[in-house]
């Protein structure tokens, strides 16, 4: 949980989590921070002393300019990630592409796929900070490149995120060895490929807590929710995939290839558009 000064008091609390804090900074009124809305967009909203309503109050430029080139960044990763697997998943579907080529075109959406995991965390790591009982602003931190936070719930998603992204590049690097047996195939590609969509879905429940503050919710009027939700189908499809995918010893055969091919094209479509809808969600 986050260090919380005394006169601070904790709105959104999940488990250990803490999700959203309300203060009264020194000049009086009462600032409200919300873990979502700070490291996406750079805002807190402040109420000054005898105001009906409070307005946002944003970082400095420079963590304002960080937060936007890092979301369209990762964003852009995703979008482009999304649609090579769904291209390959295309492929393998239509029958129009032998094991390598589809392989390769999924290798190379898998490395988008790194890279948006990664750049979020970057964006999670150089988000704007708030100030303990402080004036009720943001403050940009120096620039790093990895943090270890995992009782923030937003580093904690993205990092399961990104350890998720890695998984599957074990299961993407494996498809491409030749003459494997039906037991090798399922521990070298198919467990890693049910272990990353297990991760998937742990980061989009993560991602749920940090944005409900706790329990699950639906805000259509929400840009936010609408990624996580549609992250979160893509992460379900892509394990209705993965478990299709399973092969049978007695057959040497997959459940049901067809199933395993539409579950990833699905999934990864649903990955792209939420990496569209990420674009706008920005300072």
């Amino acid at each position: 949980m986050r260090n919380r000064h005394p006169d601070q008091r904790a709105e959104g609390a999940a488990g250990p989590f803490t999700t959203r804090l309300t203060w009264h900074p020194p000049g009086g009124g009462t600032a409200l921070w919300e873990s979502r809305p700070a490291r996406r967009r750079g805002v807190l909203t402040v109420r000054q002393p005898g105001a009906p309503t409070g307005r946002p109050t944003r970082a400095d430029a420079v963590g304002l300019t960080r937060l936007r080139r890092l979301n369209t960044v990762a964003a852009l990763a995703f979008v482009i990630g999304g649609a090579l697997f769904a291209a390959g998943a295309a492929l393998a579907q239509l029958g129009s592409g032998d094991a390598v080529e589809c392989a390769s075109i999924y290798f190379a959406g898998g490395l988008f796929f790194n890279t948006g995991g990664y750049v979020s965390l970057l964006q999670v790591i150089n988000a704007p900070r708030h100030v303990a009982g402080g004036e009720g602003r943001l403050v940009t931190p120096a620039w790093r490149w990895w943090s270890y936070e995992p009782m923030r719930v937003d580093w904690l998603s993205v990092f399961v995120l990104f350890t998720g992204t890695l998984v599957f590049a074990v299961t993407l690097l494996n498809s491409f060895l030749q003459g494997l047996s039906v037991q090798q195939i399922n521990r070298l590609i198919w467990v890693p490929d049910v272990i990353g969509c297990v991760l998937f879905l742990v980061s989009g429940h993560l991602g749920f807590i940090e944005l409900c503050h706790g329990r699950y919710c639906v805000h259509p009027r929400s840009l936010g929710w609408w990624i996580v939700a549609v992250n979160q189908l893509g992460s379900a499809l892509f394990m209705v995939s993965a478990l299709a995918a399973y092969t049978r010893p007695a057959t040497d055969s997959a459940v049901s290839a067809g199933i395993a091919n539409w579950g990833t094209l699905t999934g990864a479509l649903c990955f792209s558009l939420a990496g569209l809808l990420q674009l706008g969600e920005r300072p």
